[in-house]
């Protein structure tokens, strides 16, 4: 395995350059030889305050583990604002097409896996791909941009009744205007341009509503885009894998839970026909 960090942006071009010394990195993890692969580009949760290492490598090595090369994106966070964190997703993607050759990532098979905030961050992708605030002065296609496919995981989606307050006031600040908050409510924005998704949540999420994923899967129905949901009766909310413990939540051990990433790899791999 190729492991490096891709600086997202030119020196220079960072428009979220603040005193903290903070650039937007992705991380590597290319699986060696000459095979073309379908590739992972992983957002890690954290309310739009910070990016968990929990949803970072260990991810990624299961893709790995899968066959398929994984990038890791620590995107930017508050005191950031939108757009800086789609901006950097959609940079972040535009780099693994045009290096597609030398890291022998088929450009035509590339998800954009979220989690939690990260989960937002991804959808959004999958929702505003095509949003002009997103493109180089030199780009001819926008479909540069397009994921061909979402993975959810208990995401943050909606700015209404059953919005995760904090991720909303760290992305767009406390009070921010109508307009605003209703392209960021991603159920209100998907649209036939809407890659697939695979789309997964916890009954019992009480710091992410599992209204987020139904409101999305509702609205990929609505306009026909295909998408696997899988609603879990019971565990907390940042399960990631439900293969491990942590520090502070010893209930992070779910083996009904943690098959959603043998689903996940089972309908990615359908979906991208390897």
């Amino acid at each position: 395995m190729i492991e490096k960090i891709v600086e997202i942006w030119d020196q220079g071009t960072y428009a979220g350059q603040l005193e903290d010394g903070f650039t937007p990195k992705m991380e590597t993890y290319i699986l060696k030889g000459e095979q073309k692969r379908g590739a992972v580009l992983i957002c890690p949760g954290g309310g739009y305050g910070f990016t968990s290492e929990r949803e970072a490598e260990p991810i990624a090595l299961e893709f790995n583990a899968a066959g398929f090369h994984a990038f890791v994106l620590y995107y930017s966070v508050a005191p950031r604002k939108h757009p800086q964190p789609l901006l950097d997703v959609s940079r972040a993607i535009r780099i693994l097409r045009e290096n597609a050759e030398e890291w022998n990532i088929l450009t035509d098979k590339i998800a954009v896996c979220g989690f939690s905030a990260g989960g937002h961050l991804a959808a959004s992708l999958g929702v505003h791909w095509d949003n002009p605030l997103l493109q180089d002065k030199q780009d001819q296609d926008a479909d540069i941009y397009r994921p061909n496919a979402l993975i959810l995981s208990y995401p943050v989606i909606s700015g209404g009744e059953h919005a995760h307050r904090g991720s909303f006031d760290n992305l767009l600040g406390e009070d921010p205007e109508e307009v605003l908050l209703t392209e960021m409510s991603l159920e209100e924005q998907v649209s036939e341009k809407t890659p697939p998704a695979f789309i997964w949540h916890t009954f019992e999420d009480t710091a992410v509503p599992v209204e987020n994923s139904l409101l999305f899967a509702q609205a990929m129905r609505r306009h026909g885009i295909p998408f696997e949901l899988h609603i879990y009766p019971e565990g907390p909310h940042g399960l990631s894998l439900a293969t491990k413990l942590t520090a502070t939540n010893e209930g992070q051990i779910d083996p009904h839970v943690a098959t959603w990433k043998d689903l996940c790899i089972q309908w990615l791999s359908r979906l991208f026909a390897l």
